[in-house]
């Protein structure tokens, strides 16, 4: 049967949806951000936003929380498009709070955990009353059970029990002073819709993504890129192998997949067969336990 001339195909609908969302948080809501890191979820997002309000500038300003152990591709990537569509960037160093005395850095290296406390001071110092992000519910369990807007309490956090209703695509942004609402416009995307949408967008992505040579050791059972950051064990020898990441984080966790996949369509196609989340494949951070996630989140984590 030949559908209607009006249908939507299921991207279309998703961006339809998203686009929806962001526009309420912005209606709703007296000083939006979105949150842009340079990864993919991120990158869409901010595409969406930027049509959403087209061809107006987005009227809201991005941030990004700098742990500063990023992967240089994804940084000079989130400056240059920053540049490219003239839009304000704030960022919440990690690094300077280090230095203040305001977090310490766990005995392992990793900042991920204390990223939370620079995010809700950035939040604090800007009286953002919304931050958009890019997280889906297919990524992780806690994750999955989040509303589009998650309302926070004065200090930040999450209770994965006290949650609005979200009927008929109604969406209620009501806060007092002090609380926020973080909101998520890709919760009903995969990580296939991502890629679909890359594709069919012609959205550029950083480098990273895409099959590449890379020195790495095995960490875990994952390939870890060796770096400043990231220093294989004593006794563990590193190897040139043709890698690529499903997602970015910090160089200290987050880890890459043997592929070859160095175009799109390859990626989609690698991506449509996997059984693991991007999260489960290659991010150390959430192999601390079953609640890892939803722990950081009730402490005011993205």
């Amino acid at each position: 049967m030949t559908q209607p001339a009006h249908a939507l195909s299921q991207l279309d609908a998703l961006e339809a949806e998203a686009i929806h969302i962001i526009r309420e948080v912005v209606a709703q809501m007296e000083r939006p951000a979105l949150l842009f890191s340079g990864g993919k979820d991120s990158i869409c997002l901010l595409q969406l936003a930027i049509k959403a309000f087209a061809p107006a500038p987005m009227p809201m300003p991005v941030v990004h929380i700098d742990t500063g152990q990023n992967f240089p591709e994804v940084i000079e990537y989130r400056d240059r498009i920053v540049e490219q569509y003239g839009l304000t960037l704030v960022v919440g160093s990690v690094q300077e709070a280090i230095d203040r005395g305001e977090v310490r850095e766990e005995p392992n290296g990793s900042r991920n955990r204390i990223q939370t406390p620079v995010l809700l001071d950035t939040i604090e110092k800007n009286k953002f009353d919304a931050c958009m992000g890019g997280a889906r519910r297919d990524e992780e369990k806690a994750r999955a059970k989040e509303r589009v807007f998650s309302f926070r309490d004065e200090f930040g956090q999450w209770d994965p029990r006290n949650q609005r209703p979200e009927l008929w695509n109604l969406y209620n942004g009501k806060v007092h002073q002090g609380e926020s609402i973080r909101v998520f416009p890709l919760s009903n995307w995969t990580e296939l819709d991502i890629w679909d949408y890359i594709r069919s967008r012609e959205v550029e992505v950083p480098s990273i993504y895409y099959a590449h040579q890379r020195e790495v050791f095995l960490r875990d059972g994952m390939w870890m890129a060796s770096n400043e950051w990231a220093v294989p064990p004593e006794g563990v020898a590193t190897e040139t192998r043709m890698v690529r990441y499903r997602t970015v984080g910090d160089a200290t966790l987050t880890a890459a997949v043997e592929s070859d996949a160095d175009t799109i369509d390859k990626i989609i196609e690698e991506t449509a067969a996997t059984r693991l989340t991007e999260r489960g494949a290659t991010r150390g951070d959430d192999r601390v336990s079953e609640a890892a996630m939803e722990d950081r989140k009730k402490e005011g984590y993205f």
